[in-house]
Order: structure tokens, then sequence, then C-alpha cells
């Protein structure tokens, strides 16, 4: 079903591509300085796009498909000058009659011709994110474009505030429109619940989305009293925004990567199995995600798992294979104070060093984050110790027996989903606990 859901996103997508530019082929162009326009302002938005996707760090410290978050909308400035041409009634104060099919192929012309110098730098845009957009905009003019060509639209409520009006919920009803798409498209990838990618959708407004939307109405309601020459100056603050948020996805990708050099230095020296804590962390962030958590709290969690075993290095006795799970809770809680102090010196931020330093506590005495990171840290101690030759589903049933005190059952019943569900510890579907 899953599978089917996503398929059936694409072929409509696909189809709608194809009939919008087949008719516009077909019957010319209308108002064809406007199309202009706006195709220009979309072309633009698409050469503008984020291509960053973790180019710069090793392939072994990107986050995987499963891994990785829901995809925002990669060209905020295309999407938004898609959004305006799809709600647009007038044009300095003369009405326009481009339908909702004109409407699709500009934006998929647009899109192409942006793309051109991204696909011949190997980053061609996502299939799944042109079918997102194409959906997405041939909602809002279908919703639009029609009342406001009948003349029913102004009839009703005419050009003043309650246009305005009209046009904000339309746009929350697209934004609803886009998250469900986008969680449609991502359960084949990611093989997540569909309520939980939908929770991760409906989120991306409060950023972002929020920036789009608004912007996307401003230009409609600039244009249709300014003309064509609102466009360039609405655009400039998204652009702009767009250019800050590249800016901080640089930042954050650098700083990820300085945590995830930090983590290995326990590697290096010989406290920890090579490539426990990135694995460590992709797992605590797969149940993070299962748990519901925001991107906020995923930062931490990440970072939090990627440095659970800094606290080794202080040691003069190093821990067999790196394993702090089998030990006594003294000794473990000891070792993770030890990694809180050191993550403090470090600048991470001061949520790390305290999931860090209590991940060895009683879980009702853990923030969230610490509890995950306990159960998935022992988990994979036990998985990669010799004394457990039942592996994956021997170490899950040890988290279940010690759900009494050490592990919180909801992320030991989390992590047997997500285990289960990619299958990466060879697992099957567990039986209830």
């Amino acid at each position: 079903m899953r599978d089917f859901a996503a398929a059936a996103v694409r072929a409509a997508a696909a189809l709608l591509a194809l009939a919008a530019l087949g008719h516009t082929l077909w019957n010319g162009v209308v108002e064809g300085a406007t199309a202009l326009a706006f195709g220009t302002l979309i072309g633009i938005g698409e050469l503008a796009r984020s291509d960053h996707r973790d180019a710069a760090a090793p392939a072994e410290d990107r986050p995987s498909d499963r891994d990785r978050p829901l995809d925002r909308l990669p060209a905020p400035l295309g999407s938004a000058g898609a959004l305006a041409y799809a709600l647009l009634g007038r044009a300095a104060g003369h009405p326009t009659h481009h339908g909702v099919l004109q409407v699709v192929a500009v934006v998929v012309a647009a899109a192409l011709v942006g793309s051109v110098p991204h696909i011949a730098r190997g980053h061609g845009p996502a299939f799944d994110h042109v079918a997102r957009r194409v959906l997405a905009v041939a909602f809002a003019g279908a919703c639009f474009q029609p009342l406001h060509n009948s003349g029913r639209l102004e009839g009703r409520v005419g050009q003043g505030p309650y246009l305005v009006l009209f046009l904000v919920l339309l746009l929350g009803l697209t934004a609803l429109c886009d998250a469900v798409l986008a969680a449609a498209l991502a359960g084949t990838r990611t093989g997540r619940p569909y309520g939980s990618l939908l929770r991760d959708g409906l989120r991306a407004p409060a950023g972002i989305g929020a920036a789009i939307c608004a912007t996307g109405l401003v230009m409609a309601l600039g244009t249709a009293v300014a003309g064509l020459w609102a466009l360039p100056v609405f655009s400039v603050p998204l652009l702009l925004t767009q250019m800050s948020f590249h800016r901080i996805t640089a930042v954050r990708t650098t700083y990820r990567q300085t945590i995830t050099s930090l983590a290995r230095a326990t590697e290096i020296a010989g406290c920890t199995r090579p490539g426990h804590s990135r694995r460590v962390a992709a797992l605590s962030c797969a149940v993070g995600r299962e748990l519901g958590l925001s991107e906020r709290e995923l930062t931490v969690l990440e970072y939090a798992a990627l440095m659970h075993d800094i606290g080794q290095l202080s040691l003069v006795d190093p821990v067999p294979d790196g394993a702090t799970a089998p030990l006594p809770a003294a000794q473990a809680r000891r070792i993770a104070g030890l990694g809180g102090e050191v993550a403090r010196q470090t600048g991470v931020p001061a949520e790390v060093a305290v999931v860090v330093e209590r991940q060895a506590d009683p879980y009702r005495e853990q923030p969230v984050a610490a509890r995950i990171v306990r159960a998935v840290n022992a988990y994979e101690d036990l998985c990669g110790g010799d004394g457990h030759p039942g592996g994956s589903l021997a170490a899950l049933e040890r988290l279940r027996l010690g759900t009494g005190c050490d592990f919180q059952p909801e992320v030991v019943e989390c992590l047997a989903r997500v285990l289960a569900r990619d299958g990466r510890a060879g697992v099957g579907p567990l039986p209830p606990g």
C-alpha cells in the first residue's frame, strides 16, 4: 500500500505535467509577458536552489535515506513564484485569464530550464520534489483560477481583506496538501510510519514554508496592483533568506563533521569498536523520529549519541571492546559523568552534555534523549559482544528484561520496530513483549 501511494503520486504528477505541456503547446500561451515573467522567476529560483546534501562529508558520515528527515523544498524562491502565478488574478489592475494547465506548464518548463546547470554538475532535481511542486501548485490553481475566471470569487469576496483571507486559507490548505504528498512519497524511501512522516511534514510551515507562502501571497497581490515590477521587488527578501539558510546549513554540516571527528577519537584510541558511535547515532535518530521528536531534539540526540563514549578517553584502564552496557551501574555512571565534562569542554550545547552525562542513570530520571542513547548503546554493545550468539533478537530480549529500571519500555519497542522495519539488524517482526 505504501509503494502504491507513492507510485500513484508520481504517476499523477507526470500525467498532469504532460497534459499541461500538451494543452499549452496546442492552444498557445495566454498573456505571454506575464507567463514569461513568472517563468523567469521560477527558473532563477531553481538556479539558486540548494544542492547541499552533506556532499562535503565522507560517505560513511552522510545520513542514509532512511535516517534523513523529511526533505524540505530545496528551491523556496521558485516555489513562491509558482504559488504566486497559481494565485494571480490580476496584473496591474487588469484581469488575467491563464488557467490551471498553463500554470502547471509554466512551472514545469521553468523548473526544467533552471535545472540544466544542476544536471550538468550531476545534481539534478529529485523527481519527488518536482512531483510535489506540480501537484501542490495544481491544487492551489484549481481552487483559485476557476473561481476567479468565472467572476464568482470577486462577486462574493471582492478585492479587499476578504480576498486576502481567502488566499491565506487557500495557502494553508496547499501547505497541508504538500505535507500529505511529502509523507506519501517519503514512506517508500524511509519505511517510517505515515503518521510520523505527516507530523514532520506539518512542522515545515513553521520555518521556510511560512516564508514561501507569505512571499507567494505578497507577489500575487503586489502584481495585481503594481504589475510585473512587483516580482523582483518582493523576491529579494526571500532570495536573501535562502542564501542565509544555505550558509546556516553549511555551518551546521561543518559542526556535525567536527563532532563526528571528535567522536572518532575513542575509536582511534582503541576504546571502542570502529563505527560504533556512528551506528549508535544513526539508530538513535531513527528511534527518535519514531517517537516523534522535533528536529531540534533530533539534533541534540544525534550529537549526544556521537559523543556518548567520549568519557572513556579519561580512563586509565580501557573497557573491553568499549562495551559499557555490561558494566556495574556505578562504573557506567562514572564514565558517563566524565563524558559530560569532556563534552562541556568542547563547546557543544548544554543539552548535549546533559544527555551524555545522564545516559547511565535509571530511565525514570533521564531526559528522553538519554533514554534513547542508553537503550541503543546497550543494544549495540550486546550485539557486538562475544557472549550473545543469539544476535540482535537476543539483545532486544535482554533490553526488554531490563525495562523495569534500566530501559524505558516505549523506547525499546520503538527500537524493535525500527530494526524490524528496515532490516539493518536482520530481525523480523517481534512478538509482543
